[in-house]
């Protein structure tokens, strides 16, 4: 608030509405040390915001140094313009951070895509190994939700974050009262002050800039989230694909000294759990009466704080999760073979349709893949013998080779290099 005060000030000078020196000691004065946090707090109470009691404290400190300057605090203004305006350099501050952080991740993330676009895993749906895929392409994915949010993050940085400036209602008529210039004209220059967006109206009830900053908020999370919630898949002890970088005391237990517990995982799932919530209430502000609304301005500040507290925190811990991730290739192998060649079942059925017809292919894999439920490294053999039985292909060595899952990753490897071009593309 005391940047946006200064910059209001500076803006108003420039185009002739306060003495240039009046600015000046409004900037000179514009130090946090000197307030009275307590009585800011208690002025929240008596009024229903923070920025009567700022403005009055502020007043008192330029009246301090110069009485004269303080007649120019707050020409014109409200109470709105101020707190919208703050928080706009708030969000901003908070995406750039968010920014850094997601670039990190999504270097780290083209790294593993490159590395293993060729290291076979068992693609899983419905919790069940479905067909093979690749680390890589799995790790493509990750970063191609990744770059979207990088991107719409961007978008809201540069073209979403305007200043607020209306006065009472919306008319920017106490403004003009004190020049003769259009009271427009302070839009601009109060924009540039502070770097953020010019809006060509006043938005003291239009609360899209919110819902902007929220939705992005939500995108993020989600898309972080989604790393997380598989990379907690993968770490689990029976599975072990994956792991968090050790580091010492990280993930300890209080009860169980073997334990390395996914701690930068579990702060990205926290957080993606509880934006989207958050985000709502944000998004419920938007349905507001009046030129200023009663309680729906109000109740966007808390749950955008903590949206913001949680993201921010998120795509730090993201960024340390992704880096340091640990990728166990012969794990993977592994765990593949665990349903031997009924991974490929599709494979088979693709092969055997045109002979068989879809149902018989069918009800054969069906059974093969039943009678080697046990034993999943026979069912070449085993479909082997049923296709004799039916006076069909009976070479073993044929079908064999046909359940080597690391023969059926499809396009996996060109999908994965589109997504590492994409990567090079958004950052470079």
């Amino acid at each position: 608030m005391l940047t946006v005060e200064v910059a209001l000030a500076r803006a108003q000078a420039a185009i002739g509405m306060i003495p240039g020196e009046a600015a000046e000691t409004i900037a000179s004065a514009a130090d946090p040390e000197r307030f009275d946090w307590r009585g800011l707090v208690a002025g929240v109470h008596a009024t229903g915001n923070p920025v009567v009691a700022f403005v009055s404290q502020l007043t008192a400190i330029v009246r301090a140094a110069d009485e004269s300057a303080a007649d120019y605090v707050h020409r014109g203004s409200t109470s709105q313009d101020i707190l919208d305006t703050a928080t706009m350099l708030l969000c901003r501050d908070a995406l750039r951070r968010v920014h850094t952080d997601l670039l990190r991740t999504a270097g780290a993330l083209a790294g593993h895509a490159e590395a293993h676009r060729d290291t076979v895993m068992a693609g899983r749906t419905l919790t069940q190994h479905a067909v093979p895929i690749t680390f890589g392409l799995k790790a493509a994915g990750w970063l191609g939700q990744v770059l979207d949010a990088i991107t719409r993050v961007e978008r809201v940085l540069a073209t979403a974050l305007p200043v607020s400036l209306g006065g009472a209602a919306g008319t920017l008529s106490a403004y003009q009262e004190f020049t003769e210039r259009d009271s427009l004209d302070l839009v601009e220059p109060f924009a540039a002050e502070l770097g953020l967006v010019a809006p060509p109206a006043p938005w003291h009830s239009g609360r899209t800039p919110i819902a902007d900053v929220a939705a992005v908020l939500a995108f993020v999370s989600g898309s972080l989230g989604k790393i997380a919630a598989d990379v907690a898949v993968l770490t689990r002890t029976e599975i072990g694909e994956l792991a968090e970088q050790g580091a010492p005391g990280r993930g300890a237990s209080s009860a169980m000294p073997h334990k390395q517990n996914p701690v930068h995982t579990t702060a990205v799932l926290t957080a993606a759990r509880q934006v989207p919530a958050l985000v709502s209430v944000l998004h419920q502000c938007m349905v507001v009466e009046d030129e200023r609304s009663a309680g729906g301005w109000h109740a966007e500040w808390q749950p955008l704080r903590e949206a913001l507290r949680l993201v921010v925190g998120a795509a730090h811990n993201g960024a340390a999760l992704t880096e340091g991730l640990r990728v166990f290739p012969d794990r993977m192998r592994a765990n593949l073979a665990l349903t031997g060649g009924a991974i490929v079942s599709e494979r088979l059925g693709a092969v055997l349709t045109p002979v068989l017809g879809k149902v018989e292919t069918k009800a054969l894999l069906t059974e093969a893949t039943a009678m080697t439920a046990d034993r999943p490294d026979d069912l070449p053999d085993v479909l082997a013998e049923l296709l004799r039985q039916h006076g069909l292909d009976a070479d073993a060595h044929r079908w064999r080779a046909l359940c080597d899952p690391e023969e059926y990753t499809g396009a996996a490897a060109r999908l994965t290099d589109r997504a590492i071009e994409r990567y090079r593309a958004v950052v470079k």
